[in-house]
């Protein structure tokens, strides 16, 4: 083929990328009608995964845009002063259109006080030509910069603001506890109803979600410690972490609070489960919010406490390529060849929290398109998903029903969000055994037990032996600090080589532990998943039916592991020798190993 533009052969020749690579992006880019240099970048770090420095530096030196490298850290104040002053000067609007974009004015040019420099990880931005259309600077420079250093220029000299918590910060102490006089305490809807009107704990709550936004949390929880004491924590890399202690304030007034600002709950009820949601608007991105309520018991026994949690659904985390889910080289392959098939059932297995959700998301994406009809059937439904009927469960439309009408709805694809009982797993089996790619999930510890419990459920081992094509095993491991991580000590070496690594491996330094600096969490940043793929080659189908009545989990894994299936542990260990991840992360995740 020899219809590659400039910039693929560009690409090819300097040998930054295969050409098979460049020449499928090519197709796939003039089949929307797209012939630019900057589109074909785009479609390969959207489509084919590689990376957005690799592939933009390339476009940069193309066509002669100079690169600029910057130590943030150790910028001098005057820079950051002139940065400030520099943005200050730009409209608002126009600000976070440049931010969003990753595009930084970050200098005055000596050489021309007139000229402003412009920082870009895509120096073809359009949005970049608006800069001198919309300011006072009419002439600027471009140059390349990796995505890295804009971010972290974003967050140290325009950091996003939290308006809500600024409020907060300048009111000081917010509440009062409400005493009736005896040193008793009594709480009633009117003194309630004073409380919520005379605080800024709207502030509190608001603040809140933009904040765990803001952190990249995946959870808020809002606990009452006691009378006038209420926790905030965000779960970030699936650790809960404090974020802010409320004193001076009855839990009852938070919770009112709410249940006041979001859809679904009633204020009043205060002895029941309740699930509610809220949507807000936050950095120019519309988030949603699945709202849990509880009732507790507390030592203050004449007190109606409640606990909350809040799950932060922001669909800019939906992985849409699947090989930007990270899954070890044989995993990766054997799942995308099962998915590639018309029939059978993908299973991902895993305690809750574990990312099955996001592989799910990411596998049916790479099934989807415009002849397939299919269907998912979720209690409850988090995420939209382009180009699927997506079913809601309610009070009419119950689980069961929902999973019998799918059958008459002439579906291709079909995701049941988890196998719960025998009427699920039955109808799972039907479709899949009636030429239907069908996705679900269960809770179990590996990959062999899953098909145990199927078994338990009542489903026959020739139907669990020739309807499943895979079971996905996974967790999740918080990934080490590239800032600050060190080679692993010598006192952790025995626990290390009682998982399998050996003497060369650790004094290579290149297994490591966790340090923590300011650009973490505690040593770590991010989370990676470490997965065992139980592909159903026909051996292990045919040990299936064998087994009867007596299901062998070991036997199955013995031969599922000769055709080269990582257990978890070895998962764990083979993401540590590429220095991803820590012993302690590893053992804590594959402590039933």
């Amino acid at each position: 083929m020899n219809t590659l533009t400039k910039f693929g052969k560009y690409l090819v020749d300097r040998g930054y990328l295969e050409r098979d690579v460049v020449e499928n992006a090519y197709k796939k880019m003039v089949e929307f009608g797209e012939y630019s240099a900057g589109s074909l970048a785009k479609l390969l770090e959207d489509d084919f995964g590689v990376p957005h420095d690799k592939v933009f530096e390339a476009l940069a030196k193309h066509y002669a845009f100079p690169q600029q490298d910057i130590d943030v850290e150790h910028l001098e104040p005057n820079q950051i002063d002139a940065c400030k002053d520099i943005l200050s000067k730009i409209p608002e609007e126009l600000k976070k259109k440049l931010f969003f974009h990753k595009i930084f004015p970050f200098n005055i040019l000596n050489k021309d006080r007139e000229a402003l420099q412009v920082l870009a990880s895509n120096p073809t931005e359009a949005v970049i030509q608006e800069i001198p259309e919309q300011t006072q600077y009419k002439r600027i420079e471009i140059y390349w910069t990796n995505l890295r250093t804009i971010e972290e220029l974003i967050a140290k000299i325009a950091p996003q603001k939290n308006e809500f918590l600024a409020l907060l910060e300048e009111a000081g102490q917010i509440l009062s506890d409400i005493d009736d006089g005896s040193g008793g305490f009594e709480l009633n809807e009117h003194d309630l109803d004073e409380e919520i009107n005379k605080s800024l704990l709207v502030n509190l709550f608001e603040g809140a979600l933009i904040e765990a936004v803001h952190r990249d949390a995946s959870d808020i929880h809002i606990i009452p410690m006691g009378k006038t004491t209420i926790d905030i924590y965000l779960r970030v890399d699936g650790k809960l972490q404090l974020w802010h202690r409320q004193e001076g304030t009855p839990p009852e007034a938070l919770s009112a609070v709410v249940k006041d600002r979001s859809i679904g709950v009633d204020r009043f009820e205060r002895d029941t489960a309740q699930d509610g949601f809220a949507q807000r608007l936050i950095d120019d991105h519309l988030i949603r919010f699945r709202i849990s309520i509880i009732p507790i018991v507390s030592s203050e026994f004449e007190r109606r406490f409640e606990s909350t949690v809040i799950r932060v659904i922001d669909d800019r985390k939906v992985i849409t390529d699947f090989k930007k889910l990270g899954f070890q080289t044989q995993a990766e392959q054997e799942f995308i060849k099962s998915i590639s098939t018309s029939k059978g059932i993908i299973i991902v297995t895993g305690p809750t929290g574990s990312g099955k959700s996001t592989t799910l998301m990411a596998a049916l994406h790479h099934v989807i398109n415009p002849t397939v009809n299919v269907l998912t059937c979720e209690d409850p439904v988090e995420y939209v998903i382009k180009g699927a009927r997506q079913l809601k469960i309610g009070h009419k439309m119950t689980f069961e029903l929902a999973v019998r009408s799918i059958l008459r709805h002439d579906p291709d694809v079909v995701m049941v969000g988890e196998i719960r009982d025998k009427l699920t797993a039955d109808i799972a089996v039907k479709l899949a055994n009636t030429g239907h790619l069908t996705f679900s999930t269960l809770h179990t510890n590996d990959a062999p037990s899953a098909i145990t419990r199927l078994y338990k459920m009542g489903i026959e081992t020739f139907l669990l032996a020739y309807s499943i094509n895979i079971i996905i095993a996974q967790r999740l491991v918080r990934k080490l600090c590239v800032h600050c991580r060190r080679p692993i000590s010598k006192e952790h070496w025995p626990a290390a080589l009682g998982i399998g690594l050996t003497e060369e491996e650790l004094s290579s330094g290149n297994i490591f532990e966790p340090v923590g600096c300011p650009k973490c969490h505690n040593g770590y940043k991010g989370r990676v998943n470490i997965a065992e793929a139980l592909y159903f080659y026909p051996e292990v189908r045919d040990e299936i039916v064998r087994s009867m009545s007596d299901i062998n989990e070991e036997r199955i894994r013995t031969i599922a592991e000769k055709h080269g299936m990582l257990s978890m542990r070895s998962s764990g260990i083979a993401r540590m020798r590429e220095g991803l991840t820590d012993l302690t992360e590893v053992l804590f995740a594959t402590a039933e190993d």
